[in-house]
């Protein structure tokens, strides 16, 4: 099967943009920041070559990796991974379901 194209919705990539400046500005570094991409791209490229290897969340058809005290929520197609929201645990789940809905 050919390897699935990641696809990053406007929600999703807006909440990435939020937390790593949220984080590189209160460490006044890009440490943390830099950790984070480098977490959530190993973590796309498990998802990318087995899309079903995290778990089922209540939201039909959406999958959560969990990444410590992030996480992604994404959907599979035949030809794509669409990741719906980049996700700080620490924050309402209700907020996520608001997101992604």
């Amino acid at each position: 099967m050919a390897k699935r194209k990641i696809v990053w919705t406007e929600t999703a990539a807006k909440q990435r943009r939020e937390i790593l400046k949220y984080w590189t500005e209160r460490n006044e570094s890009t440490i943390y920041a830099k950790k984070l991409i480098e977490i959530t791209a190993k973590h796309l490229k498990v998802i990318s070559k087995n899309p079903e290897a995290f778990k089922e969340t209540e939201i039909d058809d959406v999958r959560e990796s969990a990444m410590g005290h992030f996480s992604l929520y994404y959907k599979i197609t035949p030809d794509q991974i669409i990741v719906m929201a980049f996700w700080d645990n620490r924050q309402d789940l209700k907020k996520l379901l608001k997101a992604i809905s």
